[in-house]
């Protein structure tokens, strides 16, 4: 009788509907939800979504950028002038010219710094949820060591960069452009010694920070086996040039975060990815777009013979190269560290 009551207690638990844990992704900011494909099945196809729908909204303002530049060749071409006139002092010229190329840059300066934290602020808030989310799948899929040390080294290094952008380099910035205003109105070398340890200190800032966080991932990946070794070597190929350069994180990153994310087939961190890539890729291209125009900029004034002027715009474009760099930065922090929780997963 006891071992008939045993069977029929086990055929009912047979009989018990077992569900499975359901696991999703954070959603999106509102504005990078705008850009985020219906189906996230296919990271590559995902991705092309984002970039097409990004570049659609982006073209307003290329033409703010444009005419700032133009502005400033103009006044550029007009220092040229005056010096070329007999009687006039080249002292304030150059101090007057100066101060109108700053005049004129110091808004947009300021727009795209106040857009480089909210970026960062934002990825970093996004990877604070989605790193929980990955943590949970990795765990729930056997691989409870490795999800504690991913989790804790990520939300270690993202709340340390983050703080570190926030607090020291976005001030540093605008010491960085008041300094090289400064130095080309005056000409002093003890300015331009400032503003190059500036620029130094913040470059050096953000290669320290990449080189322990990889560092730890690298260790990580030997002991629990679960680091992407090509996103690990592609974060160490960017960050052995100068932090920041565009070039570097757009091939040398990007390239291992999509070939990485390719391989894996987990719902979850493929939207992770291509939520943290629509927080960053607008700013990017925003903040990219006056880059490169500046860069183009500095180039053209430097045939109209004013040096400290075209030397100025240069160090414009150095100051929105540092904040592609933080924004780059940051988010490949988070896109290495999703990845890793991906290849862990199977």
């Amino acid at each position: 009788m006891r071992r008939l009551l045993l069977l029929v207690l086990l055929i009912s638990l047979l009989t018990v509907r077992v569900s499975a844990m359901d696991i999703t992704a954070p959603p999106a900011p509102p504005d990078a939800q705008e850009l985020m494909p219906m189906e996230t099945e296919s990271f590559a196809d995902g991705l092309w979504t984002v970039i097409k729908s990004a570049i659609a909204n982006f073209a307003p303002d290329l033409k703010t950028a444009a005419g700032s530049c133009l502005s400033l060749i103009c006044i550029v071409i007009l220092a040229s002038i005056l010096n070329s006139v007999p009687g006039c002092s080249k002292k304030v010229i150059r101090l007057v010219s100066t101060l109108a190329l700053g005049t004129v840059f110091v808004g947009q300066a300021n727009t795209m710094i106040e857009l480089c934290a909210s970026t960062v602020k934002q990825i970093s808030d996004y990877g604070m949820l989605l790193l929980p989310v990955m943590t949970t799948a990795l765990a729930a899929q056997g691989g409870t060591s490795g999800a504690t040390a991913l989790y804790a080294g990520t939300t270690i290094f993202n709340s340390l960069l983050s703080s570190l952008i926030a607090k020291l380099l976005v001030p540093l910035v605008y010491v960085f452009l008041a300094l090289s205003i400064a130095n080309s109105a005056t000409g002093e070398d003890l300015l331009k010694k400032l503003r190059d340890f500036i620029k130094w200190l913040m470059t050096w800032g953000l290669k320290i920070i990449l080189y322990v966080f990889t560092g730890y991932m690298s260790i990580t990946g030997v002991i629990t086996g679960t680091a992407d070794a090509a996103a690990v070597k592609a974060a160490k190929l960017t960050i052995s040039g100068a932090v920041p350069v565009v070039g570097g994180i757009l091939s040398d990153a990007s390239e291992a975060v999509i070939i990485g994310a390719g391989v894996m087939k987990n719902a979850v961190g493929v939207y992770g990815l291509l939520a943290v890539v629509a927080i960053w890729i607008t700013p990017f291209l925003q903040i990219g777009s006056i880059y490169l125009l500046l860069k183009l900029t500095a180039i053209v004034c430097s045939v109209f013979g004013v040096k400290e002027s075209s030397d100025l715009i240069e160090d414009f474009s150095g100051a929105m190269g540092l904040l592609l760099g933080m924004t780059g930065t940051v988010s490949l922090l988070i896109l290495i560290s999703t990845i890793c929780f991906m290849k862990g997963m199977g």
